[in-house]
C-alpha cells in the first residue's frame, strides 16, 4: 500500500491519508436532533376533497346494535308465548318451521304428535267423541250415530236418525248410557242437536274447516254401522260439491230403519234403500270412499289431524227400490254433511229450531 505526505499549510500537521477516500467536507454536518413521533405533523391531502374530508372530526366507534334478525324475533317470541301460555307457542311453531299440522283455519292437538297422520292416532283420539243413538217412535226404531260437540252433552246427528222419536237413549263409547231428548231440528240440512241428561265431563269433539278439505284427503268414519259401536274405516275424500237428495218424511225414515236400518237415499235420479217418498231435501256433501253402512248416519268424518270435517248422511247402495235394506252394504260410494254447514246452523239450532 503506497502512502503519501499531506504538504503542511492549514490543517496543520499532514496526516496520512488514503487516496481512496473521499475528501473530507469543507464543513462539520450540522446535526440533526433525535425524531420525536409524538410531534410529527400528519401528512396534507393531496386534494382539495381530501382535505376538506381530512378535516372533520375522526369517527367515534360506532355503538354496538342490537342484532335484529330471525335469532332475535324468535327470542322476542319466545319470551311472549312464556308470558301468555299456549295460544302464542303455535306462532312459534310457525316462525321456527316446526311441522304442524291443521284442517284450515283451525290447528288442534286432538292427536297426540307421534301418532299424527295414522288412522290409528284418529281412531283412538276421537272415538270416545262419538256416540250409538237408538231412537224409537211408533213407527219403529232406527240406529244411528252422533258426534259430541260440548262436554255437558250436546251432539250433532242426522234429523232423519231422531225425527219423530218418543224417545232416545245414547251409548258412549265407554259403555254408559243416557237418555236425551231433541233440542232442535233442520230437515233442510239433515241435521239435528239432541242433548244428553244429566251428562258432565264428556269428551267434544273438535269441529274443523270444510272448506279447506281437497280432493284426495285422507280421512277416518267412525259410527255404529248395524249397532257396532265404534267402528273405524278409512279412505280418501273422493270429491266435493256432490249434490245428495234424502227424504224428509218421519213416517219414512223411520219405516225404513225398522226394516233393517236402511237409509232412503237418492243420487242421480236413482232411488236407492227404499223409497225416498215425495218429501225430500238436496244438500252438496263431500263424497268418501270410506266405507259407510247403516247406522254410520250422524256420525264423523275425520280429516288427519282429527278434525271433524263432515256428518256421515247418506251411501250408495247397488240395491234399488224394490230389495230389502238388509242386502245394502258400501261400494265405497258414501256421503257427508260439510262441517262448516252444521257449524253455521248451531245457533238455530240451539235456539230450539224445529224446522
Amino acid at each position: 500500500m503506497t502512502e503519501s505526505l499531506r504538504p503542511s499549510g492549514e490543517y496543520g500537521n499532514p496526516a496520512p491519508v488514503n487516496p481512496e477516500w473521499p475528501p473530507p467536507p469543507a464543513y462539520a454536518p450540522p446535526r440533526q436532533p433525535a425524531p420525536e413521533f409524538a410531534q410529527e405533523p400528519a401528512p396534507q391531502p393531496s386534494s382539495a376533497f381530501t382535505q376538506e374530508f381530512a378535516q372533520e372530526p375522526a369517527p367515534q366507534p360506532a355503538k354496538r346494535k342490537r342484532a335484529r334478525g330471525p335469532a332475535a324475533l324468535l327470542a322476542a317470541v319466545a319470551i311472549v308465548a312464556a308470558a301468555v301460555g299456549g295460544g302464542t307457542a303455535y306462532g312459534v311453531q310457525e316462525l321456527t318451521g316446526n311441522d304442524t299440522v291443521a284442517s284450515g283455519s283451525t290447528s288442534t292437538n286432538v292427536v297426540p304428535s307421534s301418532q299424527r297422520g295414522t288412522v290409528s292416532g284418529v281412531a283412538e283420539a276421537v272415538t270416545p267423541s262419538i256416540v250409538e243413538i237408538n231412537a224409537s217412535s211408533n213407527a219403529g226404531s232406527s240406529t244411528g250415530s252422533g258426534v259430541i260437540i260440548t262436554s255437558d252433552g250436546e251432539i250433532i246427528t242426522n234429523n232423519h236418525v231422531v225425527s219423530g222419536a218418543s224417545s232416545i237413549e245414547v251409548r258412549t263409547s265407554d259403555g254408559k248410557t243416557y237418555t236425551a231428548e231433541i233440542a232442535g231440528t233442520d230437515s233442510g240440512k239433515d241435521l239435528a242437536l239432541i242433548k244428553l241428561k244429566d251428562a258432565s265431563g264428556l269428551r267434544a269433539a273438535t269441529l274443523g274447516d270444510s272448506d279447506g278439505v281437497r280432493v284426495g284427503d285422507q280421512v277416518v268414519a267412525i259410527g255404529s254401522p248395524e249397532g257396532l259401536t265404534g267402528t273405524v274405516t278409512s279412505g280418501i275424500v273422493s270429491a266435493l260439491d256432490r249434490d245428495v237428495t234424502v227424504s224428509t218424511d218421519e213416517s219414512e225414515g223411520q219405516q225404513q230403519q225398522r226394516q233393517g236400518g236402511g237409509w232412503p237415499f237418492e243420487y242421480g235420479g236413482q232411488e236407492f234403500n227404499g223409497d225416498t217418498g215425495s218429501s225430500t231435501t238436496t244438500y252438496k256433501a263431500i263424497q268418501t270412499d270410506a266405507s259407510l253402512n247403516p247406522g254410520n248416519s250422524g256420525g264423523a268424518l275425520i280429516d288427519m289431524n282429527g278434525d271433524i270435517i263432515g256428518i256421515n248422511s247418506a251411501m250408495y247402495s247397488a240395491s234399488g227400490s224394490g230389495s230389502s235394506s238388509a242386502d245394502a252394504g258400501s261400494v265405497g260410494l258414501g256421503f257427508a254433511i260439510p262441517v262448516n254447514t252444521v257449524k253455521s246452523d248451531l245457533s238455530a239450532l240451539r235456539s230450539g229450531s224445529t224446522t
